[in-house]
């Protein structure tokens, strides 16, 4: 395969994998917006939600390709999907945790302390809310990944475009 057909290849799986997450991340965005709005709350993010779901999509498809060892592959798909959900739900939530660390550092004077005051802040909520729906995604993401594994390329979509059997 040559480096343009890579690359193609490349935009192609990074652009779908930021769409599906974009849409993941633009319902919880409407769920915030209509919840606020019960308190007259204005709520801006589709950017931010953008930008979170094409940096999301790209770790998720490097870390596809990374194995978690030969224990997991002698086991079922599903212990690799859980697997694979954990650990990614983890870094989820450390880079949430760390992102309002870092909001927070001139409020509570400095990193550490705004990362130790968020557990009792009442943005705790928001960050489970966040990650709460990103690991949702992850897990239907990595539930289709071994689906289209297991089917081969393009299968998946194939099978959709076909009628359902009787």
């Amino acid at each position: 395969m040559s480096f343009k057909q890579k690359l193609k290849q490349e935009i192609k799986s990074v652009g779908l994998a930021t769409l599906y997450f974009a849409c993941w991340l633009a319902v919880l965005l409407l769920i915030k917006q209509l919840v606020l709005a019960e308190y007259k709350i204005q709520f801006h993010g589709m950017t931010r939600a953008l930008v979170g779901a094409l940096i999301l999509a790209k770790v998720v498809i490097v870390l596809e390709h990374a194995s978690l060892g030969a224990w997991v592959r002698k086991q079922p798909a599903w212990v690799d999907v859980l697997l694979r959900t954990a650990l990614y739900a983890a870094g989820v939530v450390a880079v949430l945790v760390l992102e309002k660390g870092f909001e927070g550092r001139h409020e509570y004077g400095g990193f550490v302390q705004s990362v130790s005051t968020i557990w009792a802040h009442e943005d705790i909520y928001h960050l489970w809310t966040n990650a709460i729906v990103v690991t949702g995604a992850l897990l239907v993401y990595n539930i289709i990944s071994v689906v289209r594994s297991h089917l081969g390329e393009g299968q998946l979509v194939r099978l959709f475009k076909m009628p359902r059997p009787e």
